[in-house]
């Protein structure tokens, strides 16, 4: 319930606000003022384009004394509009992006302009200006605080803040948006290419025709040695192993270099040069 209550008090604080959206007051917008107010962290004198009218509206919905301004956040005066020097200007948007109630116009690089009826005179352009364009002037003579200025262009001024708040929202959201889509995007690609670099490299073998040759050759002497093993142990000695001529024999010689070339060379089950009778 209380919370309820504390929620209306600061939507009827903010409705006596000017609505200039100019943070003197030391909050970012009039709406965050008032919430403070409403929670009695803030004081009702702290606003500046409100002058003494403003304060003493704020007393009365709040049941307390009127005081007087706290100078500290600013001194009431009259209302001023923003003008830009259009020969200085170089338009680089910063006083666009500063601009609460979105009341200047312009493109990067081009010269800007303000819109003077849709101007609160909050300031806000002025600091982040580099070339030093932007000259405040008053437009309102002698009238100052609420005297220089109407209930509906409070109105007006806060409809056009929180349109664009709900826009800066917008492109907030779909620039996170993007951002979550391109890291997604490089962590599937990171995926990839992980399991890329995991599959088995193929074997040497396919991309070398040599040691294919090799491999085939050494498969066939090692059924030969197994299946000499097999006959030894069957009690079959080998054949034709004595007299051989010496044409044979130099067979068999040339057969051993080639092995020994391969690298295939086994020196255990080698036949020994030289041991046959080479005569014929």
């Amino acid at each position: 319930m209380t919370a309820t209550v504390s929620r209306t008090l600061a939507e009827r604080i903010e409705d006596l606000l000017p609505q200039t959206q100019c943070t003197k007051c030391g909050y970012p917008a009039c709406r965050p003022y008032a919430d403070a107010i409403a929670a009695g962290e803030a004081n009702y004198n702290q606003c500046p384009p409100g002058g003494a009218e403003g304060i003493a509206r704020l007393a009365a919905l709040l049941g307390k004394p009127v005081i007087p301004l706290d100078t500290t956040h600013g001194v009431e005066r009259a209302r001023p509009v923003a003008v830009i020097d259009e020969n200085v200007c170089i338009g680089c948007t910063l006083c666009m992006q500063a601009c609460p109630v979105d009341a200047i116009v312009g493109a990067p690089k081009q010269m800007h302009t303000v819109i003077a009826g849709l101007c609160t005179g909050c300031d806000l352009c002025v600091p982040p200006c580099p070339v030093d364009c932007i000259a405040m002037v008053p437009v309102t003579g002698e009238r100052t605080g609420w005297d220089a200025w109407s209930q509906e262009e409070a109105d007006a001024a806060r409809a056009r803040h929180d349109r664009r708040m709900a826009r800066l929202e917008r492109e907030r959201a779909a620039a996170e948006a993007r951002a979550s889509a391109r890291q997604a995007s490089r962590a599937a690609q990171a995926n990839v290419d992980a399991n890329a670099d995991a599959r088995p490299a193929a074997p040497a073998a396919s991309e070398d025709p040599e040691a294919k040759k090799r491999a085939i050759i050494q498969a066939a002497l090692e059924r030969a040695r197994k299946k000499k093993e097999e006959m030894a142990r069957l009690g079959a000695s080998p054949k034709n192993t004595e007299h051989v001529s010496a044409d044979v024999q130099a067979q068999i010689d040339a057969a051993e270099e080639r092995r020994r070339r391969l690298g295939l060379t086994d020196d255990e089950n080698a036949s020994p040069s030289g041991d046959g009778d080479k005569t014929a």
